[in-house]
């Protein structure tokens, strides 16, 4: 039973950006991410063991989003995937970085970057 387990909406602040006033001074950064997996057995079991911890996920994502800074939202999206994908029973994930406060000198409602890696067969 493929299934997809999604979280929307976590939000963390991390000093991220190419200029020095970004990560000097941080600013907020928000992730949706979409995993793909089988969750026929955690259906059966009702053992949250047989399925992700989305709790423990959200918490490693944020330890990234917190963690060291990167200059790029792509860079950050492609570090954020290594965390979704390192429970093998993942076979393919999506991950959204929102940056909604970006130094654009326009209005704006959002700058965001997706990427989605699927594991090697």
């Amino acid at each position: 039973m493929t299934g997809r387990i999604t979280l929307t909406g976590l939000r963390a602040r991390g000093h991220h950006g190419v200029y020095d006033f970004e990560r000097e001074q941080g600013q907020d950064f928000v992730v949706d991410v979409h995993l793909d997996l089988d969750l026929e057995r955690a259906a059966v079991t009702d053992d949250v063991a047989d399925t992700v911890h989305y709790g423990e996920l959200a918490s490693a994502l944020v330890g990234v989003l917190t963690g060291e800074p990167v200059n790029l939202l792509e860079r950050l999206a492609d570090r954020l995937l290594d965390v979704c994908l390192a429970d093998p029973r993942v076979v393919a994930a999506e991950v959204t970085v929102h940056k909604p406060q970006a130094p654009i000198p326009h209005e704006f409602a959002d700058v965001a970057v997706t990427l989605r890696r699927e594991r090697a067969r």
